[in-house]
């Protein structure tokens, strides 16, 4: 089992840029109940652009703390939109260094171009002399057709590790309607590769991608009428799997 802290680097009330020792509170919040759980948990620098020396005093201060811990794996960045490869790729061989002067052996996920779509280029470039590196590529059924699918099969077949850190059955905006249909197909194939995923989110947000109504509790214990439709969904494909 694993969950995301999506920790907001600049954008949104609380943000680590306005506000750094509230991000690391609220990070360490989820960490820390994650480790008691005995789960893991991705510890996700959401953003879209490069912010190195934010990036890096937040990552230092998260592997610093929570080094030998084997519940931890870092996302250095979320989904790059417009940066190309190489100025990602550069960006998170400095990230890795920060984490690595800490933490030598847990696993760190690498973002790639275009929303985490663009997983080709990783596959053909990637960063090297560094062990325990995965790649992520993020989906949203009703948007990213076969040919997302296709693209990252092209890269787990150059031997690209690959972590879905972000999915959902809706449009890539996060919300309009779901397609159960094609979020069915992306499950298939998902187990069918084996491969390590996350949805998007848990949330009581006005939009189709937040799993709970705004009645449900903060504590949990959710029954079926507290969740929407994507909840419903989630929670169903997860019951399957642990059957």
């Amino acid at each position: 089992m694993v969950v995301r802290a999506a920790i907001s680097a600049e954008v949104g009330q609380h943000n680590y840029q306005d506000n750094p020792e509230f991000a690391i509170e609220k990070a360490k919040a989820v960490i820390d109940g994650a480790i008691a759980a005995d789960i893991y948990v991705v510890v996700d620098w959401h953003s879209h652009n490069i912010n190195l020396e934010n990036a890096r005093r937040f990552f230092d201060v998260i592997a610093k703390t929570y080094a030998g811990k084997p519940n931890i794996i870092y996302e250095v960045f979320n989904e790059p939109d417009d940066e190309s490869w190489p100025e990602v790729k550069a960006y998170a061989q400095e990230i890795i260094k920060t984490i690595r002067r800490h933490d030598p052996k847990n696993v760190i996920l690498v973002g790639c171009p275009r929303w985490d779509q663009d997983i080709h280029l990783p596959a053909a470039d990637p960063i090297t002399g560094e062990i325990n590196l995965m790649y992520t590529m993020h989906f949203y059924a009703a948007t990213h057709g076969k040919w997302l699918r296709d693209r990252t099969d092209e890269a787990i077949a150059k031997g690209l590790p690959v972590f879905i850190s972000e999915s959902a059955g809706m449009e890539a905006t996060g919300d309009g309607p779901i397609d159960p249909k094609a979020w069915q197909d992306y499950i298939d194939w998902i187990q069918q590769k084996g491969l390590s995923w996350i949805t998007w989110s848990v949330s009581d947000k006005d939009e189709t991608c937040s799993m709970l109504k705004p009645s449900a509790a903060s504590s949990g214990n959710w029954k079926d009428d507290d969740l929407k439709e994507s909840g419903k969904l989630i929670r169903g494909y997860l019951r399957q799997l642990n059957q």
